[in-house]
């Protein structure tokens, strides 16, 4: 019977803070814009911002995903982004970083699969 022994290359981890926090920044500042350009207030408290309810539509979010890019190491597919776009900014969050993990999760399985061929 064959004795398979793990690798002993560590695995990484899914850099969740950093990319939490390059959404975070992008998502506030394009719902700051979008509550001035439609005359809306905008709290002053990040965790108001964060909830307030702003419209975002999925083309200007599909462009924040370009900003996580390097924090990820590749391209995120645009699928990412929820059709008709988020009504907060924690919204936001909340649906695509989850997915974000599982794209890199996969990219980094075909990463190591690729490594070990």
């Amino acid at each position: 019977m064959a004795t398979i022994i793990a690798p002993t290359v560590p695995l990484a981890v899914f850099p969740k803070t950093a990319v939490t926090a390059v959404l975070t920044k992008e998502l506030l500042s394009i719902a700051r814009d979008e509550a001035q350009l439609r005359g809306m207030p905008f709290p002053l408290d990040q965790a108001g911002q964060m909830t307030v309810s702003i419209p975002m539509d999925s083309l200007t979010i599909v462009d924040v995903l370009c900003t996580v890019d390097p924090v990820v190491g590749f391209e995120l597919k645009e699928s990412i982004v929820k059709t008709g776009g988020f009504d907060s900014v924690q919204e936001a969050i909340d649906y695509m970083v989850p997915r974000i993990e599982k794209a890199w999760q996969k990219h980094s399985a075909t990463k190591s699969m690729s490594a070990v061929s």
